[in-house]
């Protein structure tokens, strides 16, 4: 027994001591998992971020805003929810209360992960053998968020430890407020404001306690309970259930409506082509990189979306009117002249269907017409001559290649002798083309470029003298700044697109302050334009303002632009695929729609006259010779501003272009080709020649084809017109007197 029992005790302390070596190996080796899971985890962790705003960046796409920060555009290509962040204190109190009663209902007392709710989560989703609930806490969410990984085990497990140390950095108010602000939703919304202008196309504090439910559930499955295409009674079903828990947590009772009021989401102000302008011509520090990221969350533009609105809703309407005219395409540009600053864009289409309507009107170049001449004035101006200098308005050709084209006045009216002030006001084309005969073709273009027209690149040649007519190719855009040139005194500066760098544009002097204000004067002068307009109409505007209009060739293009004492404006309008109107012009169509705008922009504000140059001087003149009148004279009086140094003499008659003009032969110009017609009887075929700079009492001695014809008076000869190689020449007497000679001239009759 003694034996036996000896055995017996020896055996029982060996496999105590074995089962005390399995389990000190199995803590060991317990240890050393835990350890080494704990390593793992400490290693695999990612740092809380320092703050938030750096954990958003860097921003991909910036949003655009009018000048009181309205948006302009709405963008969802950024990671995060940059521009549609709200304060957690100005989130309502139910809509915060309804995400943490359905995502983590004791988010204010766990310290990042909720132990009771993982392990009720894994009770039920065990019996339920099925995943049937998550137990992510709203902190883990945001880790999520911030730090994303496939979704399997050890992911959640280091989500649950990023979750604590990232409450001990940042404060539960600031964790709720961002997942509230980032939280994602469908297409590519994120945040509960994105998601309420998404849904409902309503701010926060307009939804009703329903569609504040809604928010709540959305985010389980924003895809599958997705009010516009998904299951719309599981959705309701989850409000309701979410209704129910907040009902017993002490809320009063919620509707049960299963309807909501969807509508779609659209920007408070149509100005798609100005944003394009402006994210593309963004400031250095604003400019998209090579990665295509910027550096700008936001940018501020100088736009009034108010005003932007409502003008274009009257370009709409003035585009409804002209319909019957063939009118599809119009554009408007409002500024302030003495900021800088752009505050309408404005770009209208009859048909919204046409592709016409993608184009930006204001930036596309189109011909000026007589919209340009104010500037070749003020060229003249800056050289010699005065608002009174007799420029002759008469019949002129000029060779066109082989060809003659003759130039005429809109009215088809030719008035001899008239003003500078005369010809600008009422936009005559033959004194224009004799301005830019004297100030020559070559500087005009130059004067136009230090005016900021890019578009006119051309060579002077390929111009000619139909630049003083417009026969070139601007964009409203240029044409506006231009005439903020003459606003603003004689100094050009491009215009301001951001509020932020108005006061950094650097401006340049291109006219006197004196021919600025004197062209200002002169475009605002109702009798100026009397010959061609009549008087008063349309652009004779109740406040002060400079108007001028313009047309091209065979009415492809309208404009109407003008300024006062604070904003200069302008209008096009025509058809984009190159067809013509039907005889609409400047003052026709963009005219109204000028004035109405000037109307708008001024209804809430003290207006004055146009600033006018102390410096001019005014004179008493004769208008018909340009003298200074003095007692005694019968001539038709006229009263007129003079820069200093320029006013007449009271002996001295106002030089003439054709005074200063050498005599010479315009007709037939050099090398003409013309086409005799064998259906007509030859008494009726007849061609003018014409010199230039002979008075209607000079005697001219014409020689065509070796055949002198002499005693002719006047500078015009009807030669009867015969087939084959001609020749002609001219001499001219006054007085008696031999006075010019023109050299022989060569053109064919076919």
């Amino acid at each position: 027994m003694r034996i036996a029992t000896l055995a017996s005790s020896s055996f029982g302390t060996w496999g105590c001591r074995r089962r005390v070596g399995i389990l000190l190996g199995a803590a060991s080796v317990a240890m050393a998992g835990v350890s080494g899971l704990w390593w793992a985890t400490s290693v695999s962790i990612e740092a809380a971020p320092a703050d938030f705003d750096s954990a958003v960046l860097p921003v991909r796409r910036m949003q655009v805003t009018d000048r009181h920060g309205t948006p302009l555009n709405a963008t969802y290509a950024n990671d995060w929810n940059l521009h549609d962040v709200v304060a957690l204190y100005d989130v309502p109190e139910l809509l915060v209360a309804a995400f943490v009663r359905a995502e983590d209902k004791r988010f204010f007392a766990h310290d990042g992960q909720d132990w009771l709710a993982r392990f009720g989560a894994v009770k039920q989703n065990v019996l339920a053998m099925r995943q049937v609930r998550g137990a992510s806490t709203i902190t883990e969410q945001v880790v999520r968020m911030l730090h994303p990984r496939p979704r399997t085990l050890w992911s959640r497990w280091l989500e649950g430890w990023e979750a604590e140390r990232l409450e001990t950095v940042r404060t539960k108010h600031g964790i709720l407020e961002f997942y509230l602000n980032q939280v994602p939703y469908a297409a590519n919304r994120r945040g509960i404001r994105q998601a309420a202008r998404y849904y409902f196309d309503r701010d926060l504090e307009t939804l009703s306690r329903r569609e504040m439910l809604a928010l709540a559930v959305l985010v389980r499955a924003p895809s599958r309970l997705d009010p516009y295409r998904g299951d719309r009674r599981a959705l309701h079903g989850a409000i309701d259930g979410l209704a129910e828990r907040l009902e017993a947590a002490g809320h009063s009772s919620f509707e049960r409506s299963r309807e909501f009021d969807l509508k779609a989401p659209a920007l408070p102000v149509n100005a798609g082509h100005f944003l394009q302008f402006v994210v593309q011509h963004a400031a250095p520090h604003d400019a998209v990189s090579g990665d295509g990221r910027i550096g700008s969350r936001r940018l501020r533009s100088t736009l009034d979306g108010p005003l932007q609105a409502r003008l274009q809703g009257l370009l709409d309407q003035r585009l409804r009117s002209l319909a019957r005219s063939k009118v599809q395409n119009a554009s408007l540009l409002v500024a302030d002249h003495r900021t800088g600053e752009v505050l309408a864009w404005v770009v209208g289409a009859a048909d919204e269907e046409s592709p016409g309507h993608l184009i930006d009107a204001v930036v596309t170049p189109r011909q000026p017409g007589s919209a340009l001449k104010p500037f070749l004035y003020g060229l003249a101006l800056q050289s010699d001559w005065t608002a009174a200098t007799l420029i002759e308005d008469a019949p002129l050709s000029e060779m066109i290649g082989f060809g003659l084209h003759s130039y005429s006045n809109y009215s088809r009216t030719f008035y001899g002798p008239v003003t500078l002030r005369e010809a600008l006001g009422n936009s005559l084309n033959i004194p224009a083309l004799r301005t830019i005969q004297h100030t020559g073709a070559e500087e005009y273009l130059e004067l136009l470029e230090r005016l900021g027209f890019k578009t006119l690149s051309g060579h002077p040649d390929h111009y000619g003298d139909g630049l003083a007519l417009g026969n070139g190719e601007v964009t409203l855009l240029e044409l506006v700044q231009a005439y903020g040139a003459l606003a603003n005194r004689g100094l050009y500066r491009e215009f301001a697109l951001q509020l932020e760098h108005a006061d950094a544009l650097s401006a340049r002097r291109v006219f006197s302050p004196e021919v600025a204000s004197l062209l200002g004067d002169i475009l605002s002068d109702p009798d100026a334009r009397r010959l061609e307009f009549g008087g008063g109409g349309t652009l004779d505007l109740p406040v002060q303002t400079a108007v001028k209009t313009g047309t091209s060739s065979d009415y492809r293009d309208s404009w109407a632009v003008g300024y006062d004492d604070r904003h200069v404006a302008g209008v096009w309008m025509g058809n984009l695929d190159q067809t013509p109107m039907l005889g609409v012009t400047g003052s026709t169509g963009p005219a109204l729609v000028l004035r109405a705008s000037f109307d708008m922009v001024n209804s809430q504000r003290t207006t004055a006259p146009l600033w006018l140059s102390p410096r001019l001087k005014r004179h008493v003149i004769c208008a018909d010779t340009g003298i200074a009148f003095r007692t005694g004279m019968t001539c038709p009086q006229r009263s007129e501003y003079f820069v200093p140094g320029t006013a007449p003499e009271e002996s001295a008659q106002l030089a003439t272009v054709e005074r200063e003009t050498d005599i010479r032969l315009l007709q037939p110009t050099p090398g003409l080709h013309m086409a005799y017609d064998p259906r007509l009887p030859a008494i009726y075929q007849g061609f003018e020649f014409l010199l230039q700079g002979v008075a209607e009492n000079d005697l001219v001695d014409w020689r065509i084809d070796g055949k002198d014809f002499p005693g002719h008076r006047g500078p015009r000869y009807l030669w009867p017109l015969s087939r084959g190689d001609h020749a002609v020449s001219a001499s001219v007497w006054r007085g008696g007197r031999l006075i010019a000679s023109t050299g022989e001239r060569q053109f064919l009759v076919k």
